[in-house]
């Protein structure tokens, strides 16, 4: 195992939602500077998983660390809400919608997040805004309102908005599932260069496999509430240890 600092560590994490289990005890870490794609049939809790590490959930059981703040389900009182707030001015998630601020133009959305929740100088955050809208490749859109933008446009948007909150990681939730496909490869060429040029650390779940065979360290493959295959691309892709595995990788490839 590498020596590298664990920035996420997930253990045991069950999810219930009324009678139905949706995560079954998960144990999961991710490192600093390493890509991990999560990757499964829908249903199989990808999407859940993130969200409790982001605290959108709450799990049912298990511990969550992050960043050093280590959380647990159950009641939350004051101090885990106060907990929960620092937590995530650390970590950076980006959804399926692109969630932007209509009335708000690109540069506006990208800098709301650290004037409101770190009261930060607006002159130093708008220069910060403008160099992550010239990263995704928008500096000529700064000006320009969500509606006359296309939806990769939109979601590039979403990840500078995500990085001007200089997050010690990021969360990517299906990033281009909402996209047709000419518009994927401009979104996912932003996050091959977060991963490449300032090694972000990244938890992505997608069915985007040209990408996780290119920018994942590692993949972990989600069966029923369970990881039941993690490894490398090289290992996931061509020494397959589990027939669901395969399955699903036969049918999407």
């Amino acid at each position: 195992m590498s020596a590298k600092e664990v920035l996420v560590r997930v253990e045991g994490l069950h999810k219930r939602f009324g009678h139905l289990e949706v995560l079954k005890g998960v144990d999961l870490e991710l490192r600093q500077g390493e890509v991990l794609v999560i990757f499964g049939r829908s249903g199989s809790g990808k999407s859940t998983l993130l969200r409790c590490v982001n605290f959108l959930e709450d799990p049912s059981e298990g511990t969550i660390e992050v960043v050093g703040y280590r959380l647990c389900g159950g009641h939350r009182t004051r101090r885990k809400r106060d907990q929960i707030r620092r937590l995530r001015l650390h970590v950076g998630m980006v959804f399926q919608q692109f969630n932007l601020f209509p009335q708000m133009t690109a540069l506006q959305n990208v800098m709301v997040g650290p004037i409101c929740a770190r009261d930060e100088d607006a002159t130093a955050t708008r220069r910060r805004a403008l160099d992550l809208l010239d990263r995704v490749g928008l500096a000529d859109k700064a000006d320009e309102h969500p509606i006359r933008l296309s939806g990769g446009q939109q979601q590039r948007v979403a990840i500078a908005r995500a990085l001007a909150m200089q997050p010690e990681v990021m969360l990517f939730d299906e990033p281009t599932s909402a996209l047709d496909p000419e518009l994927t490869g401009e979104v996912l060429g932003v996050m091959k260069s977060l991963a490449t040029d300032l090694h972000m650390p990244m938890m992505v779940v997608t069915h985007e496999m040209g990408f996780a065979r290119e920018v994942a360290d590692r993949m972990a493959f989600f069966h029923e509430g369970l990881i039941i295959e993690e490894g490398p691309p090289s290992e996931v892709f061509g020494a397959t240890r589990e027939a669901e595995t395969r399955k699903f990788l036969d049918a999407v490839l």
